[in-house]
C-alpha cells in the first residue's frame, strides 16, 4: 500500500436518473439524480472532516464517459461540478467502468490501491452495451483489444456500487445479481449498497453512512514513547493482515496504541520489505478522562483554538530527532507485529513522519534477527562480542549489500525513461567538463536497458549522441565531438550487450591535458 488511496466517484447521468421520486410528506419534487448528488455531498463532507489528504475524482457516464473533475483534495470543486451535471442518453455501466480504469491508470501507477464508488439508479441498459449483455460476453473478448472488458481492474481497487432506488422495486431485484457479479469479477473487495427503506434523503444518507463506516473509517490512535504520548492519525488507514500459512491462518489488526520500543540507525535497518506505509499525522489531544472539572474543560477548549501548527506535538519532536540523527524508531503496532517510524521526504524541502509496517513476526528483518534480542550494549555485563573493541554493537547486519538497499532504475512510466535519457544528454552538452558524470549516467542507462531486455534503446541512444555531435557549436571543445562519437560507437559495438563490460572514456590528448 502506498501513502495515498485515491477514490473515484462514478455518477450515472443517463435519462433514467431524471425519474421523479415520490417522498411522503414532502412538497418538493426530487429526481433520483438529486438524491444521488445529496448522498455524494454527504460523503464529500465526511472526507473533508476525516480524510483531508484523500485524492478524489468525479467521472460521469451514460453511454459514454467524461472525467468532470481530475483528482483533487479540494472537495468544493467536486460539489460545484455536481450542481452542473446534465442528463444524457441511455445507460452503459461498462462505459462508466472503462472511464474509471482510464483515469486511474493515467494518474497513478499500477500498485496504488484505489476505491471506486459507482452511483446509479439500478437500471442496466438495453441492447449491445447493456450490463446483461456485457456480463455474457466479458470473458470471450480479446484481452488486448479496445473492446476488452474493464474488469478486473489492472490495479488494486475495491468496487462499491450504490443503488439509488426503492429496494422493493421489482426491476431492481432482478438487476442486483448483475451488479453483484461485477464485484465478483473484479475480485478485490467492495460491496453493493441499497437503501434499507423507501427512497428518501434520510435513507440515502444512512446508506452512505454504512459505506463510510466500513471502508472509509479513519485510524485514530496514540503514539507512545516512554512518558511521551500523542494522539495520531495514520493515512491511509492500515488494513488488517490476513495470510494463510502452512498450518494456520494469521489474522492481525493494528492496535489503537502504537509504542516505540527502541531506535536503530538507518544504516543498520537498511531497506526491509514493508507491507504498507502510512503518513503519521498529529491529532488534537481530546482525552475525556483527563478533564473532569469545568475548569479543565474550559482550558481544553482554549487549547484547541490555538493556531494550527503552533500547538506543541510529540510527533514534531520525534520527526525532527529522527531526521537529524539519521535513525528510525522501532514501533510495536500489535502483539508480535512491528513497524518502523522514520523521516521521509517527498521533495527537497518537505519531509513527513512515516510508518512502514513490516511482516508480522519477530524476525521480519532477517539481518537483524529476533527483535526481542535487541538491546543497548550497556545492558550487558560482559561485551556480547568478547573483548574485541572493533566489533559493532547491536543490531548486526551482514557485510554484503542487499539488492533492495541500493538505488535502482525504475521505468514504470515513460516520464521515468525520458528523465534518465535527458540526464545523459545534459551531461553530453557540457563535455568535456562533465565527462565523468556523462559516462557514469550512460553506463547506468545501458545496464538498465540490458536488465530489462530493452536492447533497442542502445541504438536509439547512439543515434541521439550522433545528433548531439552534429549540433555542437563551432566554439565547442574538440574533445566533446571525440567523446560523443566514441560513446555512440561503443553502444553499437558487439560487446555492448555484455552487461559485465563498461563504456570507458576515450583517452585523448585533450583529456590528458584536462586531467
Amino acid at each position: 500500500m502506498e501513502d495515498k488511496m485515491p477514490t473515484v466517484i462514478a455518477l450515472d447521468v443517463s435519462l433514467s436518473m431524471s425519474r421523479p421520486v415520490v417522498i411522503p410528506d414532502c412538497t418538493e419534487e426530487y429526481q433520483r439524480k438529486h438524491l444521488a448528488i445529496h448522498g455524494i455531498n454527504c460523503f464529500l463532507d465526511y472526507l473533508s472532516n476525516n480524510f483531508k489528504l484523500e485524492f478524489t475524482s468525479l467521472v460521469v457516464f451514460s453511454y459514454l464517459w467524461e472525467q468532470r473533475v481530475p483528482f483533487t483534495r479540494n472537495y468544493e470543486t467536486i460539489k460545484s461540478a455536481l450542481n452542473s451535471v446534465e442528463e444524457y442518453n441511455k445507460t452503459s455501466i461498462e462505459a462508466g467502468l472503462t472511464g474509471v480504469s482510464s483515469v486511474v491508470t493515467e494518474e497513478w501507477n499500477s500498485v496504488t490501491p484505489s476505491q471506486v464508488i459507482l452511483v446509479t439508479d439500478g437500471r442496466t441498459g438495453f441492447g449491445q452495451r447493456s450490463l446483461k449483455n456485457s456480463l455474457e460476453t466479458w470473458d470471450q473478448r480479446d484481452s488486448s483489444g479496445d473492446e476488452k472488458f474493464p474488469l478486473p481492474f489492472k490495479f488494486p481497487c475495491k468496487l462499491h456500487i450504490v443503488i439509488i432506488s426503492n429496494p422493493n422495486d421489482p426491476d431492481i431485484k432482478s438487476s442486483l445479481p448483475l451488479f453483484e457479479k461485477l464485484i465478483e469479477i473484479n475480485g478485490q473487495g467492495g460491496e453493493l449498497y441499497v437503501p434499507d427503506n423507501s427512497l428518501t434523503m434520510q435513507s440515502v444518507e444512512a446508506m452512505i453512512m454504512r459505506l463510510q463506516e466500513r471502508y472509509f473509517k479513519p485510524y485514530n490512535g496514540s503514539l507512545k514513547c516512554g512518558n511521551f504520548k500523542c494522539a495520531v492519525q495514520l493515512f491511509p488507514p492500515p488494513d488488517p493482515y490476513d495470510m494463510m500459512q502452512e498450518f494456520e491462518e494469521v489474522h492481525q489488526e493494528v492496535n489503537s496504541n502504537l509504542e516505540i520500543v527502541g531506535f536503530i540507525d538507518i544504516a543498520d535497518i537498511a531497506s526491509p520489505q514493508a507491507l504498507s506505509r502510512h503518513l503519521v499525522l498529529p491529532l488534537p489531544n481530546k482525552d475525556p478522562k483527563a478533564s473532569n472539572s469545568e475548569g479543565e474543560n474550559k482550558k481544553e477548549e482554549e487549547d484547541t483554538t490555538q493556531e494550527e501548527g503552533k500547538a506543541p506535538s510529540f510527533t514534531v519532536l520525534l520527526h525532527g530527532s529522527l531526521k537529524v540523527e539519521g535513525m528510525v524508531a522501532l514501533t510495536q503496532v500489535a502483539e508480535n507485529w512491528f513497524g518502523i517510524l522514520y523521516s521521509w521526504a517527498d521533495s527537497k524541502k518537505k519531509s513527513n513522519l512515516m510508518l512502514s509496517l513490516l511482516e508480522p513476526g519477530q524476525e521480519s528483518v532477517n539481518w537483524i534477527g529476533n527483535v526481542n534480542n535487541l538491546a543497548p550494549i550497556s545492558d550487558f555485563v560482559e561485551p556480547p562480542y568478547g573483548e574485541d573493541d572493533n566489533k559493532t554493537p547491536f543490531p548486526i547486519r551482514p557485510a554484503e549489500k542487499h539488492s533492495y538497499a541500493q538505488s535502482c532504475v525504475v521505468w514504470i512510466k515513460p516520464s521515468g525513461l525520458q528523465a534518465d535519457i535527458q540526464k545523459v544528454l545534459r551531461h553530453a552538452r557540457k563535455l568535456p567538463e562533465k565527462h565523468q558524470q556523462f559516462y557514469k549516467e550512460l553506463n547506468r542507462l545501458r545496464r538498465a536497458a540490458l536488465s530489462f531486455g530493452f536492447h533497442d534503446l542502445l541504438e536509439a541512444m547512439a543515434s541521439m549522441l550522433d545528433r548531439e555531435c552534429t549540433m555542437l557549436p563551432g566554439s565547442a571543445h574538440p574533445d566533446a565531438a571525440l567523446q560523443l562519437t566514441h560513446a555512440a560507437n561503443a553502444l553499437r559495438n558487439e560487446n555492448a550487450t555484455d552487461i559485465s563490460e563498461m563504456i570507458l572514456p576515450l583517452r585523448t590528448n585533450f583529456s590528458q591535458e584536462t586531467t
